[in-house]
């Protein structure tokens, strides 16, 4: 770490998440390659450590299966980022798998056109296909009632520890400045727009802020002065009266340990698995009690926090409200663990899927693995100039798998242009009646 705090930089970034590190990385090569400046005009500040957050702890999917079509655009930039080195970020390219049901078709169809139209490329199996495909890659998959499929060859999933040590090289390799343990206390606000960075170990005066703090943003907002709530206008015509900034869900991922090894049909790490199917319950093999009326789980090889091999996964996240205890963060927050039911939820559906992970339950890996995360009010990022001089990625818990943000980010703001893929994310969507999805949806996933 460099020494005391300096008294001013061009450029300060509050956060050291993935959105952090990869701004402040592309930041440096954009000033270098434009010859306006160098890394050391750069100053990333973190109140713990880099990845302390939610970036630390995620599960690692690098996946494009969203509804939200602008979405595939970052995903596919992203791609790009994670490939600039693979092995220094750890990104295994196996390849995403979701699987849905007969009234998802036309949804599946729509997100197959979108991925492919960027670049994005992934395959489309119906019915029978999807059945024979799957049981292709998995010999002993249960399909129950799937009847669509896409694959994404370009995802795949990487180590979280690994990706951030991979983007702090990166960082230092063009002289970014990376302060661990220096915690924003507020902001000196000035005309509309911030002239410094009140600290734990002093002031900073900046010329330009990037506020990527993760789950701790909505309190920055309401430092900077921001409206808790906002009247929403969504796309499909419904309309929100003061609806809150920011609300807190809490994530729900998990460990099993399994000695299998879990490979393919021809013995390859298999693809990452998501599975969703809103009209099939979820029973407990052994006892019969239904755990939940409908399937959401995901699941892939992952062992950067396991003494032996196994499986990572994880389910829906589960609604907290406006308002949350954010310290102390994940693992550590007795609020925020998973449920005492996800252990035995997902691997149910572990078993219920293929024949392999069958009476699983026993290898679960008890341990701590709580995390919460902001959303949005669309639950979609939000990218964009909040103050003149203060921006703002707001990842609505989207994040890990978008490095490609920060590439963006640092094209727009020392461009002359603005970047066409980060303009759907603006903040002013709410006012514009553009926002995503539905005022009537309770997913946070769209």
């Amino acid at each position: 770490m460099p020494g005391d705090l300096p008294e001013a930089a061009t450029y300060v970034i509050v956060g050291g998440g993935v959105h952090g590190l990869s701004t402040a990385w592309h930041l440096a090569m954009e000033l270098e390659d434009r010859g306006l400046g160098s890394g050391a005009d750069i100053v990333l500040l973190d109140k713990s450590h880099p990845g302390a957050g939610a970036t630390g702890i995620a599960c690692g999917c690098v996946r494009n299966f969203y509804m939200t079509e602008p979405l595939h655009a970052i995903v596919r930039e992203s791609v790009d980022v994670w490939n600039y080195d693979p092995v220094l970020f750890g990104f295994q390219q196996v390849g995403y798998i979701s699987c849905g049901e007969e009234n998802q078709i036309a949804d599946y169809e729509r997100i197959h056109r979108s991925q492919n139209s960027v670049g994005y490329t992934s395959d489309l199996y119906v019915g029978q296909d999807a059945r024979d495909f799957l049981t292709g890659v998995w010999p002993d998959f249960k399909h129950h009632t799937i009847d669509v499929v896409i694959h994404e060859r370009m995802s795949g999933y990487a180590g979280t520890a690994q990706t951030v040590d991979g983007l702090i090289s990166m960082c230092e390799r063009y002289g970014v400045q990376i302060y661990s343990g220096v915690e924003v206390k507020g902001y000196d606000v000035r005309g509309g727009q911030v002239a410094g960075v009140e600290t734990n170990q002093g002031r900073i005066n900046a010329d330009v802020v990037f506020l990527c703090a993760g789950a701790w943003i909505p309190a920055h907002w309401e430092m900077l002065g921001q409206p808790m709530a906002l009247d929403v206008g969504y796309s499909d015509g419904t309309f929100v009266e003061n609806k809150d900034m920011w609300t807190y869900w809490r994530l729900e991922e998990g460990e099993v340990y399994y000695d299998g090894p879990y490979y393919t049909a021809d013995n390859r790490n298999p693809p990452v698995l998501h599975i969703e199917l809103m009209s099939t319950p979820v029973h407990d093999a052994q006892t019969g009690v239904e755990l939940d009326d409908n399937v959401y789980v995901y699941w892939k090889n992952g062992t950067e926090r396991m003494e032996r091999p196994g499986i990572q996964g994880g389910a829906m996240p589960i609604e907290l409200g406006p308002e949350a205890n954010v310290e102390p963060y994940g693992h550590a927050n007795d609020e925020y663990q998973a449920r005492p039911e996800f252990a035995d939820y997902i691997t149910a559906c572990m078993g219920m899927f293929m024949k392999r992970f069958e009476g699983i339950r026993p290898n679960f890996k008890e341990r701590r693995n709580g995390g919460i995360g902001a959303f949005t009010p669309d639950n979609v990022p939000i990218i964009d100039w909040i103050l003149p001089n203060v921006f703002m990625i707001a990842d609505s818990n989207h994040g890990f798998k978008m490095t490609g943000i920060g590439k963006l980010v640092a094209r727009q703001v020392l461009g002359s242009q603005p970047v066409t893929q980060l303009q759907p994310f603006s903040l002013d969507r709410y006012a514009k009646g553009e926002a995503f999805g539905s005022g009537t949806t309770h997913s946070p996933w769209v």
